[in-house]
């Protein structure tokens, strides 16, 4: 076995604020226990304090769930941490996930504050919420744009205060892979106690480089992920949960293993898309439409002869039943035979050339032939012969 990296899925909490995207605590019930199966470490529920509605959310799912952590989001203020306990109170494994931004811009521009007042508040909050639960995990907002230092420091001592988790954001999305890799790596080798903790990764994708940050986090040491379904969240989203699960599943290499039940990914997807009323874009890694589908005559052809020509992932290791292979005016006469002989027509190799002619006749009009076009120009060609 390798190394266990835990998923903090936050589809119910950052995954929640896309605008228009919201949903009833029934709906959030529902994606928590498809979670549950799913195999997360950990559901981050809401923002108990934000609203009636997130509060009974969180509430409803503590009694719903009974393997996965449940985890509610905090500022770090008392009656916050005072709010998400009371809505942790059913759950089996509860976690207070409170913090604050610690970059530069965040103290001066949104707290008008210090670094000093910052870690003071910071380790507070933590030390408060320890009184009520055990597990306490702590985000430096920001951090990706913080200063290393500074970081470290307040790191060691949320640790000391209690902190089970530390959380190192890239907030904005702004770090390339290297940076975050080394930001990280700078808090292995500068934070004495950093040890007693999980380094967890929380990164968004305004750059389009969430998964990338969120893999280079965890190359240099980062032990969770927080990620959402189909990275949808604030903005341009965040880490996809199905991304960085199927990079570590297909890299065996790095020696890192999740609990996750690949098999039922493609499944959630779909589900996390029609309830938030959020469709997947086609090119979509692992879960778009296109993500196993072939309509070029090259990769066609290299696919009939053998899967691994074009495709590095099984599609059934996601729960897709198989690849596609898509008729097009670019498909080749191996992939035409192919669909061909799947609707009950042996093609000789004396008669393909004529009915690939006829094919592109039709292809070249229509973007995509499906099967029953692909059968009315049969029959058409046979009267025709």
């Amino acid at each position: 076995m390798g190394k266990k990296i835990f998923i903090f899925d936050t589809t119910l909490r950052d995954g929640e604020q896309v605008p228009g995207c919201q949903l009833n605590t029934v709906e959030k019930i529902y994606i928590a226990r498809e979670l549950e199966s799913l195999g997360v470490d950990i559901i981050e529920a809401g923002f108990p304090i934000s609203s009636p509605g997130d509060f009974r959310s969180v509430e409803e799912i503590s009694k719903a769930v009974t393997g996965p952590t449940v985890c509610a989001l905090t500022r770090a203020k008392k009656e916050d941490i005072d709010c998400a306990v009371t809505a942790l109170k059913f759950a089996k494994k509860k976690r207070i996930h409170t913090g604050i931004g610690v970059s530069d811009i965040h103290i001066k521009y949104k707290f008008k504050s210090t670094r000093e007042n910052i870690l003071r508040q910071a380790i507070k909050a933590v030390k408060y919420a320890k009184k009520f639960i055990e597990d306490v995990e702590f985000y430096a907002e920001d951090a990706g744009r913080a200063d290393d230092e500074f970081l470290a420091e307040l790191v060691g001592k949320v640790i000391a205060a209690g902190a089970t988790v530390v959380n190192i954001p890239d907030t904005t999305g702004y770090c390339l892979p290297d940076d975050f890799g080394r930001k990280i790596k700078y808090l292995f080798e500068n934070v004495d106690n950093i040890d007693r903790s999980i380094i967890s990764v929380h990164c968004h994708n305004d750059l389009g480089l969430a998964t990338a940050n969120t893999v280079s986090g965890i190359m240099e040491g980062a032990r969770q992920v927080e990620a959402t379904i189909n990275g949808i969240g604030e903005r341009a989203g965040n880490t996809s949960l199905e991304e960085v699960v199927m990079i570590l599943k297909t890299h065996k290499k790095l020696g890192m293993t999740t609990g996750v039940d690949t098999k039922k990914i493609f499944s959630i997807s779909q589900k996390v898309s029609n309830l938030m009323n959020m469709p997947v874009q086609k090119n979509k890694a692992i879960v778009g439409a296109n993500a196993f589908a072939h309509s070029s005559g090259i990769h066609q052809d290299g696919i009939i002869k053998n899967r691994s020509n074009y495709e590095i992932i099984d599609p059934q290791d996601v729960g897709v039943d198989q690849s596609k292979i898509l008729l097009t005016a670019r498909s080749g006469r191996a992939a035409l035979k192919y669909r061909l002989s799947k609707i009950g027509y042996r093609i000789g190799e004396d008669n393909i050339d004529f009915i690939y002619q006829e094919f592109l006749k039709v292809a070249d009009n229509k973007k995509l032939i499906d099967d029953r076009e692909l059968s009315i120009l049969m029959k058409k060609l046979s009267h025709e012969n």
